[in-house]
């Protein structure tokens, strides 16, 4: 009869006998499978995955934004040289104000009175003292001339020798006593009329006037409110009654790039164009450049002058403006060309180059472009591009030629 337990045992696997290439065989194509999942997944970040970006097209400009023989570009704002806002010199309640925004006032004109009650009652006190001081002047005065006309007489006396020296020495020194006493009021009376000066001068302060010719543009203070010259007493005091604006003394800021100041100069023609009036073309003038650049923006202020002065020429007012060349041997032009503008955002600096990433269905393109003058916060591209292509002015940094887009 045959073993069941030798039968069994006959069909047991020798694990010794097989080997281990099989397990090496599995571990080698899983470690292919990871690898191709990576390269799968670099290939769809960086190829197929789409990088959001914002982007803008680029614009033709004419006209205004591009005057002939310009030789740089800027915006800026119309400012006033003379500007103040009246305050009082003194901490008072307001009683009345008599100007309203937009209403032309002229200098020394009353604009608002305080409350004077009591500085009237400390003018009348100080009179008061003035006048009193004045009469015991008076009565001195009057003393001193008794006591001249019983010197004269004493004096004549001793000559005939009716009457001792002593009485004459006594009715001098009465004279000199009373010269002195004299000589003290009348410096008391000047005293007192400093006090009438100074109380009279409080008063006076409780007027508020123009300092100078112009425009009201503001009215900041009203009947009852308390005003002062400084601020005080929180929310609840005013620091001024209103803003004056000289309106003669108008002119334009602009700052300009460092990159671009040295083709600024005093008095060289400028041409305006206020963002209100678009046709309207102002001429102008350098008046002078700040010799002070601003670290942070990189940028230069410069002052420049309107040939002339027209009502609808506002402070604050935005401007562009163009700064023309006036030598000799400028070439002339017959009409403005138009100027190819992107946002400054676009631009990117690569080499010392100047690139954009122009947008092509869904993917970008690198190109290297020439700039122009700047204007405001967007550039000219000389050459590269063309109008109506859309350009990234915001995307990820790594950006690259071919890279799929999305705009978003």
């Amino acid at each position: 009869m045959t073993n069941l337990k030798d039968d069994l045992a006959s069909l047991r696997i020798d694990h010794h006998a097989r080997g281990g290439a099989p397990r090496r065989g599995v571990w080698i194509t899983l470690a292919v499978l990871i690898a191709a999942a990576g390269a799968g997944l670099w290939f769809w970040t960086q190829r197929v995955q789409a990088a959001m970006v914002k982007t803008a097209a680029v614009t033709a400009q004419q006209g205004a934004g591009a005057a002939a023989g310009a030789v740089l570009n800027a915006s800026g704002y119309v400012t006033a040289r003379r500007r103040a806002t009246v305050s009082s010199k003194v901490t008072g309640k307001v009683l009345a104000v008599f100007i309203e925004e937009g209403q032309a006032v002229r200098k020394g004109q009353v604009l608002a009175r305080l409350d004077d009650s009591q500085t009237r009652a400390a003018l009348a006190v100080a009179q008061a003292e003035e006048g009193a001081s004045r009469r015991v002047a008076a009565e001195d005065e009057a003393r001193l001339r008794e006591a001249e006309l019983t010197l004269k007489r004493r004096a004549d006396l001793v000559k005939e020798g009716v009457i001792g020296k002593a009485e004459l020495d006594a009715a001098e020194a009465q004279v000199e006593s009373l010269r002195a006493r004299i000589a003290l009021a009348r410096q008391q009376v000047e005293v007192a009329q400093s006090h009438v000066h100074m109380r009279q001068t409080d008063l006076n302060d409780m007027i508020v006037r123009a300092p100078f010719d112009g425009v009201a543009i503001s009215k900041d203070a009203q009947p009852g409110e308390m005003i002062s010259p400084v601020s005080a007493g929180g929310g609840f005091t005013r620091t001024g009654i209103g803003t004056i604006v000289d309106m003669s003394s108008l002119e334009i800021e602009v700052d300009v790039s460092e990159s671009y100041i040295n083709r600024v100069r005093p008095g060289q023609p400028v041409e305006a164009v206020l963002d209100a009036y678009p046709d309207w073309r102002i001429p102008a003038h350098v008046i002078t450049t700040v010799p002070s650049a601003d670290r942070q923006k990189a940028t230069v202020r410069v002052r420049i002058g309107f040939e002339s002065l027209e009502p609808r020429v506002l402070p604050d007012m935005g401007v562009k403006v163009s700064f023309l060349n006036d030598h000799p041997s400028a070439p002339a032009t017959d009409a403005p060309r138009a100027r190819l503008v992107v946002p400054k955002t676009a631009v990117r600096t690569e080499g010392g180059a100047s690139i954009l990433f122009v947008v092509k269905d869904d993917r970008v393109e690198r190109r290297a472009v020439k700039v122009g003058a700047e204007d405001g916060d967007r550039v000219e591209i000389v050459s590269g591009v063309s109008a109506g292509e859309r350009v990234v002015v915001d995307g990820p940094a790594t950006l690259a030629d071919g890279v799929r887009v999305k705009e978003r």
